[in-house]
């Protein structure tokens, strides 16, 4: 079964996959001309948190893109590895490199496999990118992924429509939304901005 994040009709993994989806938050918020991404630092196995300050946001690609995961940790590393590689191949295309990385992972026997899905951004652009070959950008310059994606997302989109706060004061506050209701996210945050 196909879940959906959003109202935007995100779709990712199937029951299966998804329960290991659910270890995390990532929010990115493009407002004035910033763009920024957060992620929580909880790390759950099964019922049990594991880790309280893992870094599921980084930068690559000279610092000049933002990457954002969620799901299985390896595979997650294993995929912003090969974004990165294909970065370097289009010099710093992102639209390019997101479409490219999205059809090996839905084509190459070993990389459907995966189970994570990310969030990669630049100064312009911002996309998620899944294992169904999926490459969206939202309309709203606001994309949360993980089990408290859609509450961070659903608050951030609130505060972008109805405050005067900057982006990163948005995240930081959806962010606080969103692990103050879901029992997989924590209030340990990661922020990275262009």
């Amino acid at each position: 079964m196909t879940t959906t994040n959003g109202k935007h009709g995100l779709r990712y993994g199937t029951d299966a996959s998804r329960s290991n989806l659910h270890g995390t938050t990532i929010l990115a918020v493009r407002h004035k001309g910033k763009v920024v991404v957060a992620g929580d630092g909880q790390v759950t196995l099964n019922d049990t948190i594991i880790k309280h300050h893992a870094k599921k946001v980084r930068r690559i690609y000279n610092d000049k893109i933002i990457v954002g995961f969620a799901g299985a940790t390896a595979d997650a590393l294993n995929l912003s590895e090969r974004l990165e590689a294909k970065l370097e191949r289009y010099n710093g295309n992102l639209t390019r490199s997101a479409v490219e990385l999205a059809r090996d992972w839905r084509t190459d026997k070993y990389l459907r496999r995966l189970e994570a899905i990310m969030i990669a951004v630049d100064e312009s652009r911002m996309f998620l990118i899944s294992g169904n070959g999926d490459v969206m950008e939202p309309d709203e310059g606001v994309l949360g992924i993980g089990a408290g994606g859609v509450g961070a997302q659903g608050a951030a989109t609130a505060l972008l429509n109805h405050t005067g706060m900057d982006a990163k004061e948005i995240v930081e506050a959806a962010m606080k939304i969103a692990a103050s209701t879901c029992v997989f996210t924590n209030d340990v945050v990661t922020i990275e901005s262009l």
